[in-house]
């Protein structure tokens, strides 16, 4: 066993390391060292030299009624955002399937939200929904009431719309390509049998899809936990009630110097998207094992 680690080390293995070795240390440093340093910290009673007390901050953080209230508009903006997301983008990528003019123009439109700067994106959204904007402007001209919109209930949905048009021409590009690595022939004999686009569409397109879907939902879920810079920038540190995210929360903990709330309420968030990645990734192997 030891002559062949030798074996490993002197040949591919160390090119290997080589190669692999600056980004492991960079990643260790930056994110693998403090994040196992904060989970230490969760179970602590002070950031430096306290005494282990267990699981009582996570205890304080779910009896805190800020947290839970950051938890449930983050779940319920997830649940919102993340299946419009996943519906729009599919259909934009099964019609930008089809041969239709201006078709490279339109994936490319699609995907520009992507380069462009978070700060010019919001810049744009403030000069549209303020309080002297675009949009209150064209209510005043049609002789309808301002509204801050902003500082009201439609400012879960303006997020909403912005998480969609900011993400969705990475998720069209994620089911192009699931979609145009299922063989043409597929459909060629279910049309030839007679089955209906409807019917093509359940038993041939999501099916041999469901890979790509699992996978996109998952980035998708992912990406709507990080809009926090969006509503930061939107809104600022204590927004409107419906836009108190969980990243608002771990911030405010983290200008208070509550160092023990900020990382057990961390460590929660990672915990959650741990469980949900690893459920995902079994539903979808059990699926490909059923369609086998």
């Amino acid at each position: 066993m030891n002559s062949r680690r030798l074996r490993w080390l002197r040949g591919d293995g160390m090119t290997f390391l080589l190669f692999l070795g600056p980004s492991l240390i960079g990643f260790s440093m930056f994110y693998l060292i403090p994040f196992v340093l904060g989970v230490y910290a969760s179970f602590t009673d002070s950031a430096f030299g306290g005494r282990l007390v267990g699981f009582s901050n996570y205890a304080d953080l779910l009896h805190s009624a800020s947290f839970r209230k950051a938890a449930s508009h983050t779940m319920l903006f997830t649940a919102i955002g993340v299946p419009l997301l996943l519906t729009l983008s599919l259909m934009l990528a099964v019609l930008l399937n089809q041969a239709l003019f201006l078709r490279s123009w339109l994936r490319t439109s699609f995907m520009l939200p992507l380069v462009v700067p978070v700060a010019s994106i919001v810049t744009v959204w403030q000069i549209f929904f303020d309080w002297n904007g675009t949009l209150n402007a064209w209510l005043h001209e049609l002789g309808l009431a301002r509204v801050d919109w902003m500082q009201s209930n439609w400012s879960m949905s303006i997020v909403v719309v912005m998480y969609i048009w900011k993400n969705i021409g990475y998720d069209m590009i994620l089911f192009l390509a699931g979609l145009q690595s299922i063989p043409k022939d597929y459909y060629e004999t279910a049309s030839l049998e007679g089955a209906g686009r409807v019917h093509q569409f359940r038993h041939i397109t999501l099916v041999y899809l469901t890979p790509t879907l699992f996978f996109v939902l998952l980035i998708s879920i992912i990406n709507s936990l990080k809009v926090f810079r969006e509503t930061y920038l939107l809104a600022g540190d204590y927004p409107y009630d419906r836009l108190y995210m969980l990243q608002h929360y771990m911030n405010n903990m983290f200008f208070q110097l509550d160092v023990q709330k900020l990382t057990a309420a961390a460590t929660l968030m990672v915990g959650c998207i741990v469980v949900m990645t690893y459920g995902l990734l079994r539903a979808e192997r059990r699926f490909r094992d059923n369609t086998e």
